[in-house]
């Protein structure tokens, strides 16, 4: 089967799943975004280039704006599923501190894997005139504010100030680094490096050290 046919194919699944013509509509103007920002983007574009005739991407999005507010949405989801995947915020204590490595893993991997989709989300949280409403940042920074309160952390801690550090940190790595034109073994050297530093910044600044004993070997490993 020849390239051109498989893609006839792809389109033609696509058109009998409105679901999934729709996610594939924001997965391509989510890219679209971060490279060409939101003037740069139309939904006859979008249409174009997923393989979709326009009145198809217009059922789903009968405007660019639309579109626009669609599309910042799914950044958002998409990172937060990402991000915290099954994570209750009602956990015992003892349960979300044994996540702690995971949850800073799964935003450095998110980041170096999207670089395009975090640069959209903190140019869309950058512009909103009401940033505490996003569905991610929200989410992050009751995760935070519920462990500072706890006995995990140290005393004093800035939980909004904490968790807007370790995103826009995260968000920023791959794109500070040049990850786009590294191999997939350096970009996960990269992912790695990224939260060994976090961990061990947060294990002598945030984090209690006598209830976060295996991080602190885990990292320690790791050097």
């Amino acid at each position: 089967m020849t390239e051109a046919e498989t893609e006839v194919i792809k389109t033609q699944k696509r058109r009998r799943d409105p679901e999934k013509t729709r996610e594939a509509i924001l997965e391509v103007s989510a890219k679209m975004l971060a490279t060409d920002g939101p003037e740069g983007l139309s939904v006859s574009k979008v249409a174009q280039i997923v393989g979709v005739n326009r009145g198809t991407a217009y059922h789903h999005f009968q405007t660019r704006e639309q579109l626009l507010n669609a599309t910042m949405d799914w950044v958002s989801e998409k990172l937060y599923r990402e991000t915290f995947g099954d994570i209750n915020l009602h956990e015992e204590e003892s349960v979300l501190g044994s996540r702690a490595r995971q949850v800073a893993e799964n935003l450095a991997k998110f980041a170096m894997e999207y670089p395009e989709y975090g640069r959209v989300w903190l140019v869309s949280m950058l512009n909103s005139d009401s940033p505490e409403k996003d569905p991610y940042w929200s989410r992050y920074k009751a995760l935070m504010d519920y462990f500072v309160q706890s006995d995990m952390a140290e005393p004093g801690v800035d939980g909004e100030v904490h968790a807007m550090l370790m995103v826009v940190g995260a968000i920023l790595w791959p794109i500070w680094m040049r990850a786009s034109k590294c191999s997939d073994a350096q970009r996960r050297s990269l992912e790695k490096r990224f939260t060994n530093e976090v961990l061990r910044f947060n294990l002598n600044g945030t984090l209690r050290k006598d209830k976060f004993i295996d991080i602190d070997l885990l990292t320690s490993k790791a050097k």
